[in-house]
């Protein structure tokens, strides 16, 4: 049961781990445009911008959500598409790996920080596959690599 003594838990779950995780998702789909050629524009959050890193921007609603807007990629071809749709799945799969293998060697601990960044990481592959409609004209990266593999279609978000 939630109690008062959960709280410190709580926000360094939404406001520490949460947007970690975002972010590893995110990156995914920045290496993989950068890699096939793309200039990327990533976002952490929403709301009123707090500073910028070059292309990288982080808002005060950070935690929220994170993002990866990009022009045209060099060459295009349907398999590199497919990659950066994949992408941040791909590396908050990876970062499970990363994470789960350091614990077992013993060079990372087992605390709860860990235990929340694989489950919130579960959580992101598991929602980003399911191929649905969050909006007009917002796929869920499932959605956007199924349209992409059945027509050939790209998404004009990522776009």
């Amino acid at each position: 049961m939630f109690s008062w003594n959960d709280l410190v838990t709580f926000c360094w779950a939404f406001f520490i781990v949460l947007p970690l995780t975002s972010f590893v998702h995110a990156t995914g789909h920045t290496f993989f445009v950068v890699l096939f050629g793309g200039k990327p524009v990533m976002t952490m959050g929403r709301g009123r911008k707090l500073f910028s890193l070059g292309t990288f921007h982080v808002h005060s609603l950070y935690f929220i959500d994170a993002s990866c807007q990009y022009d045209k990629i060099k060459k295009e071809a349907r398999w590199k598409y497919a990659l950066i749709y994949a992408g941040g799945v791909i590396f908050n799969a990876l970062s499970i790996l990363v994470v789960n293998s350091l614990i077992h060697m013993g060079i990372w601990p087992k605390h709860l920080f860990f235990y929340q960044f694989v489950y919130f990481s579960v959580y992101f592959i598991f929602f980003a596959l399911l191929p649905i409609e969050y909006g007009k004209d917002n796929p869920s990266d499932g959605k956007a690599l199924y349209t992409l593999l059945k027509s050939g279609k790209k998404i004009k978000e990522y776009e």
